[in-house]
């Protein structure tokens, strides 16, 4: 809960539609000096709604700066929502930042789970994560803090061209022939797709799978199509190792060639179409 016009609209919403049944936290991340002032600012607006305001402060180290700060936001809010019972986290993404999400992913030559974009649901530092929100436009949250008589607080690193996020808005704001609910509509169907493909992927695994011993894996038939490096993908998340997809596609590519690979410390060997995964055994010291 930053104090921004979106994520205001956010606790003026939960507020009237739950009463009674809404927390609020505000994560101060310590990046400008006036976060602590926003956060009381927040806190005041909370108390106002009677709903109860948690400031979180974190420390960010060096290195990519919103990297950084969303993960530890979100560690941060999973770990007070955990601490207060709460069932869920709401946040306050909406369409606008849907369809810049999608147009970001889309030049970086996202796939498709990329390209579904930001989703409706999901689970982030082990915590559920709900964003009511992909539906409204960013002027109609502001309109809703307008008619409730608030002042926004205004985030100067929302307009700082340094960041790719804020480059594309500002180009998505000079383009009126960019249509961002159509955007948006886009990415909600590319997420419906991609749960289709998740559940034929989880039934493949299912039937095209089988542990030969502890730890070793055989995957039939093998390709290196969609469907086959997502099988690998997570197959090889079960023999915990956290691999992107280019690296499996490199390596399903071997495998279809009938040549070995290894990745992440997995030993992977072909023979007659049939793919088989174990532990690289422990290499000698000289």
């Amino acid at each position: 809960m930053s104090g921004g016009p979106d994520s205001l609209a956010l606790l003026l919403l939960a507020a009237h539609a739950f009463p009674g049944r809404v927390e609020a936290a505000t994560v101060d991340h310590g990046l400008r000096a006036e976060s602590a002032r926003e956060a009381a600012f927040v806190g005041e607006i909370c108390a106002a709604l009677d709903v109860p305001h948690r400031v979180l402060p974190v420390t960010l180290g060096s290195g990519n700066v919103q990297a950084q700060a969303r993960e530890a936001r979100y560690d941060a809010l999973a770990g007070w929502a955990r601490e207060r019972d709460l069932p869920a986290i709401a946040t306050a993404h909406h369409a606008d930042d849907q369809a810049e999400t999608l147009l970001m992913r889309l030049n970086r030559g996202s796939g498709l789970a990329g390209l579904a974009g930001v989703r409706a649901e999901s689970v982030i530092a082990g915590h559920r994560v709900r964003r009511p929100l992909l539906g409204w436009r960013k002027a109609e949250l502001e309109g809703v803090v307008r008619d409730a008589g608030l002042t926004p607080v205004a985030d100067p690193s929302n307009d700082d061209t340094r960041f790719d996020r804020a480059r594309l808005r500002q180009a998505i704001g000079e383009a009126d022939w960019l249509d961002p609910e159509a955007l948006a509509r886009s990415a909600r169907l590319l997420a419906e797709a991609q749960a289709a493909l998740d559940q034929i992927v989880e039934d493949r695994l299912a039937t095209h799978v089988r542990e030969l011993e502890d730890g070793v894996f055989q995957l039939s038939p093998g390709s290196a199509d969609y469907l086959g490096v997502e099988l690998v993908t997570r197959l090889l998340a079960q023999m915990h190792v956290d691999a992107p997809r280019s690296a499996v596609a490199a390596l399903c590519k071997r495998l279809e060639e009938g040549r070995n690979a290894s990745l992440g410390g997995v030993l992977a060997t072909a023979r007659g179409g049939v793919w088989t995964f174990r532990p690289e055994p422990p290499r000698r010291s000289r």
